[in-house]
């Protein structure tokens, strides 16, 4: 979670933001602290392209996150969170799931004694099902073609 508010943070946002302003804040950002405003000093320019770095990825991530984002793919979500769930890692409070479709969702803020009743449980996909799938904030980190 301390991702998602650095990130906000970062952009001056909330969570409220609709991605047409997300998207309009973005593109201020990136003309203020574009590199090639920076020709003149390397310090700056090496400077500059970190932080836009930094603005492109909270972008993106903010994005992948966002209630529309989320709304627009809800279809295809339910479709990968019906598959098997191939492989998992819990790290600092986020879970990710790799589907047996390919797909790879991580979870925001699943506290530790949900996740360990997650690996314990008879069934990881029916307990993911009741209570992960729709409980946490959540964010499709790639999909990756399954060949046969």
């Amino acid at each position: 979670m301390k991702k998602i508010v650095d990130y906000r943070k970062l952009l001056g946002v909330n969570e409220a933001v609709e991605l047409k302003d997300l998207k309009s804040i973005y593109r201020n950002l990136m003309k203020e602290w574009h590199p090639d405003k920076f020709q003149d000093n390397a310090e700056n320019k090496l400077q500059a392209e970190e932080k836009s770095k930094t603005i492109i990825e909270a972008y993106h991530f903010l994005v992948s996150i966002a209630p529309e984002t989320r709304e627009q793919t809800k279809a295809e979500y339910a479709v990968t969170t019906a598959t098997a769930i191939i492989d998992f890692e819990y790290k600092s409070q986020t879970l990710q799931i790799s589907f047996a479709d390919g797909s790879k969702y991580e979870y925001f803020d699943v506290p530790r004694n949900t996740y360990m009743k997650f690996v314990n449980s008879e069934s990881q996909a029916r307990f993911a099902r009741r209570h992960i799938y729709n409980e946490f904030l959540y964010r499709s980190v790639n999909k990756v073609a399954v060949t046969a």
